[in-house]
């Protein structure tokens, strides 16, 4: 490895391993930060490529922003590039998300800190909330898009699985979509589809076994292989499927331990996915913790790999663009289905009940960062909880 090279990956290294730890405030702030250091600054892409790898992401399932780094690390500096940039993006959040999973279990139980979680669980639903609303904004550019979202979240509400019902709803929404554009120039390019999504399928389709009492390492670790290589939509319809199969299905977690691992991704920097870090070392400890990590995140190394120099093809793509859409209105469907469900649960008495209507206020309407907002409401439970002592 020549002077060059080792600079380059030394460059690389450095820069992800810092929007790692400042990386606050999710998916677009990561993405803007990344456009204002590698365009602007170090003009490693072009703009044009930038957001041609951007949109290429969205066909893909992952986190956006961790794939961002992954294919910018990809172009700088080949496929060792690819794995720095992804892990030292990654490393940070899982870190922090993991001493925060050891002090949950540790005194997540204890009276002194109940009151934080308290607080926390109410502001959580007003994130998500903005979530599904920032998201169906875009997502649903028209009628049509309701005939899809509309049968995806009552399927998903009497028990289908969830990773089917988006796969379901992009394949099916895909040709619904086509065939109401009357066939409009139908584009043949479907090698993106056709080299990533069977994997997908394959593993959406594998159901885990009940729950034993010590839940083996490799069930664990197939459960976040599974919903890494099917989440389409962003990092919070995460939510969905820890809701619908280790909540409901399989009672790994229960709605509060769910919420509280939600609230942990909120306020640690770095992609929303660490969440499984703090969710396997709930269930199994350290061994759990690494397994579920890189169950969840591998594909997107692998996706980004596959699918980076396919991007050209991608551009003129309508069949594409459909599943697309798709897959975005069954997202945000399988999202007001756990935001319901996460409700029953957490909206008890009217303080949680004006907590999230605030809460919701200050993220829909001012953009306020979640992770202060988390903050906030851990705060106010706590002032609460002295308060009643007084």
């Amino acid at each position: 490895m020549n002077n060059l090279t080792i600079d380059r990956q030394t460059e690389i290294a450095k820069l992800f391993f810092k929007l790692g730890i400042i990386g606050f405030g999710g998916p677009a702030v990561h993405i803007s930060i990344m456009e204002d250091e590698v365009v602007k600054r170090r003009q490693w892409l072009t703009r044009e490529q930038f957001l041609d790898i951007l949109g290429a992401t969205n066909l893909i399932p992952g986190p956006n922003s961790t794939e961002m780094a992954i294919h910018i690390g990809y172009i700088r500096g080949g496929w060792l590039g690819l794995i720095i940039a992804g892990v030292c993006f990654i490393v940070p959040a899982v870190t922090i998300t993991a001493i925060f999973a050891w002090i949950y279990v540790k005194f997540g139980q204890l009276p002194q800190v109940t009151p934080f979680l308290s607080g926390i669980k109410p502001v959580v639903l007003a994130i998500i909330l903005n979530a599904i609303w920032r998201l169906g904004k875009s997502a649903f550019k028209s009628r049509k898009m309701w005939l899809i979202a509309i049968p995806v979240a009552g399927a998903t509400w009497l028990g289908l699985n969830e990773a089917i019902a988006l796969l379901l709803g992009g394949f099916l929404g895909m040709f619904w979509l086509q065939i109401s554009d009357k066939f409009n120039q139908p584009n043949n390019n479907l090698n993106s589809l056709l080299i990533t999504l069977p994997f997908s399928t394959l593993l959406a389709k594998v159901t885990p076994f009940p729950k034993p009492e010590n839940i083996p390492l490799w069930q664990l670790g197939l459960f976040f292989l599974k919903v890494g290589s099917v989440l389409f939509g962003g990092g919070y319809l995460l939510i969905a499927f820890l809701e619908g199969e280790l909540v409901g299905q399989y009672h790994w977690l229960t709605k509060q331990q769910l919420l509280d691992a939600i609230a942990v991704g909120q306020f640690t920097p770095g992609p929303i996915l660490s969440t499984a870090t703090f969710i396997g070392y709930v269930i199994s400890g350290i061994p759990g913790a690494i397994v579920a990590t890189i169950g969840i995140f591998l594909p997107s190394f692998l996706f980004v790999l596959i699918l980076n120099p396919l991007i050209p093809l991608l551009r003129n793509s309508q069949w594409t663009a459909a599943f697309l859409d798709a897959v975005n209105v069954s997202a945000v469907a399988l999202m007001a289905v756990v935001i319901l469900r996460l409700a029953t649960v957490t909206l008890v008495d009217p303080i949680a009940i004006l907590l999230a209507i605030i809460a919701a206020i200050l993220t829909i309407g001012y953009h306020v960062n979640p992770a202060w907002l988390v903050l906030g409401g851990g705060f106010i439970g706590w002032l609460l909880s002295v308060l009643i002592k007084l």
